[in-house]
């Protein structure tokens, strides 16, 4: 930056940025979920969001140590997000509701911290806290080295050989010791008088209870790794009468789905265990409804001014499990009577492998898969391709054999539908909003999509306007920062127009920004787009011609 006062003569050399500043687009592809999922480890926590980009790093925090990530009463959440990435979907946040539906007894398993061995390649130890020390908080497990037992005093003969196989554990709160045991093997055939099997002697703890995990081998080489340990008690399920309201979470806790969006990047989301807790008479079809009510409102609120950010969040839905037929969804969306441009109802449920049942098919809600279509859509193509058209990943099979005309009663209504066509598969064949009929320039999904990544980039990209002195200069400074952020989406095919000048247009003068505004400290910028829209009827106009005709 240049120099205010110069006190000794010479030349100064000054470096000035007299260029704008660059908007750069902002992702749009971030998804989350919410509903039930087999475990929750590794520092994930119960109604709180989680980021994963991976499925295997899914699998690090939601799933049992060596398992697949589903679970045994089919949980709607871990198809969601296996269908996410493998259709191309980037990173998500997870927000686990809990293990096991309320009100059920969860599947009986090991559950705590696991232990390597010394070689840290295999398993050795799995420790859990006892049912009745879990609402007494997490103890420490220190594992140190040990050696046999001391002959008795006065005992003839060799002592015992220090193997290098003996351990000590201490059981620890904080700065106190809990419990202390030494002499530990991992040989269940151990002499008494030379050490203890460590589950044996862990039996009297008040506070552990312990597995054996190790595989065979000899004792040396199962016995567990010096360190320290956490183990915490497993998460607290939610009770049947709660589940509703646990469900909706606490924005100021980050809980549940009102915690959700409280992370600012994610831009799409889904609950498909709504609908499992439906199936289970954890919630009423009044209850589901509410939630999805809550979800389209909160996208709503950036809209109406209720929350700072943009809007930039779309809400995908699915339909009841028990309504198959195209009537009785159509019926069910009058029933349900929402509207908004934020929300997206896909239809019919999709067929899927079940590793659980030997990969017998399953039918499972299609929001993840289309999530992840969205996501590889927006990758491939950009954010105002509507995403249609497009083979859903990983489906086998659909819930119902949309026809044509029976898609001509949904349609118009905002359901999309996934239909399966001769010789070309199985394909998402529709890209509408829930927007209500009439409000035709938010019609399609890409549409709502591209003007909310529009204005998340903007919004973004200018915060270094502020406090800066509002006059001409900056105006100018502004306009041309945004104006070539539009052209740059314009010229990737984004905007509709032969030229910048159709596509959009920037304003950012003395008739917007008065001096009594400038007095208020407000800088008003006004922008107009056209976005490119789907070519959703294609007609061809037909017609026999003689070849003379017009002469």
């Amino acid at each position: 930056m240049p120099r205010l006062d110069y006190f000794a003569p010479g030349v100064y050399v000054e470096e000035i940025d007299r260029g704008s500043r660059p908007i750069e687009g902002v992702p749009t592809n971030i998804a989350a979920f919410v509903g039930f999922t087999e475990d929750i480890r590794n520092g994930a926590e119960l109604f709180k969001p989680m980021l994963v980009t991976t499925w295997s790093q899914y699998l690090q925090y939601f799933a049992r140590p060596n398992s697949d990530g589903f679970t045994d009463f089919n949980a709607y959440l871990p198809f969601a997000v296996y269908g996410f990435f493998l259709n191309g979907g980037g990173r998500c946040w997870i927000t686990s509701v809990g293990t096991h539906l309320p009100g059920t007894t969860p599947a009986t398993r090991q559950t705590g911290l696991e232990i390597q061995t010394r070689s840290r390649l295999r398993p050795s130890l799995r420790f859990g806290l006892r049912p009745e020390r879990s609402a007494q908080g997490s103890v420490t497990v220190e594992i140190r080295d040990s050696g046999p037992r001391a002959l008795p005093e006065g005992t003839e003969g060799e002592p015992p050989a220090n193997t290098g196989e003996y351990f000590s554990l201490v059981v620890k709160q904080g700065n106190d010791v809990l419990e202390q045991f030494d002499h530990l093997t991992m040989d269940a055939q151990a002499q008494p008088q030379v050490a203890t099997y460590v589950v044996t002697a862990l039996q009297e703890s008040r506070w552990l209870q312990v597995t054996d995990i190790s595989e065979v081998g000899r004792p040396l080489a199962r016995r567990p790794a010096n360190g320290q340990y956490n183990v915490t008690a497993p998460p607290a399920a939610s009770r049947p009468e709660r589940f509703s309201r646990d469900l909706e979470g606490i924005q100021d806790d980050r809980t549940g789905v009102r915690g959700i969006f409280e992370i600012d990047e994610v831009n799409m989301l889904a609950c498909p265990d709504v609908w499992r807790a439906y199936e289970a008479g954890l919630m009423n079809i009044d209850q589901v409804h509410a939630v999805m009510e809550l979800m389209l409102s909160m996208c709503e609120g950036s809209l109406s001014g209720d929350t700072p950010n943009p809007p930039n969040r779309m809400i995908v839905l699915d339909t009841p499990p028990d309504k198959n037929k195209p009537q009785e969804v159509a019926q069910w969306l009058d029933e349900f009577g929402r509207r908004s441009m934020f929300g997206a109802l896909y239809y019919p449920w999709i067929k899927v492998a079940n590793p659980r049942n030997g990969g017998q098919p399953i039918l499972v809600p299609p929001c993840g898969h289309v999530m992840g279509v969205w996501s590889r859509t927006d990758e491939t193509r950009g954010v105002y391709k509507a995403p249609a058209n497009e083979v859903p990943r990983g489906v086998i099979g659909l819930a119902y054999d949309t026809n044509f005309r029976e898609q001509e009663l949904l349609n118009p209504r905002g359901i999309n539908c996934i239909r399966k066509f001769p010789n070309r598969g199985i394909r998402i064949w529709g890209a509408r909003t829930l927007v209500e009929p009439d409000k035709t320039e938010w019609r399609y999904i890409s549409v709502r999509r591209l003007i909310s990544y529009i204005e998340k980039s903007i919004e973004l990209g200018t915060q270094w306007v502020v406090f800066e002195p509002n006059d001409e200069d900056l105006w100018a400074r502004v306009k041309r920062t945004v104006s070539n952020f539009l052209e740059r989406i314009w010229r990737e095919g984004a905007l509709y127009g032969l030229s910048p000048e159709q596509a959009f247009y920037v304003k950012c003068d003395a008739e917007l920004n008065t001096p009594e505004t400038m007095i208020l400290g407000r800088l008003y910028v006004e922008v107009g787009v056209c976005p490119v829209r789907p070519a959703e009827f294609v007609i061809f106009r037909i017609s026999q011609w003689t070849g003379n005709e017009g002469e």
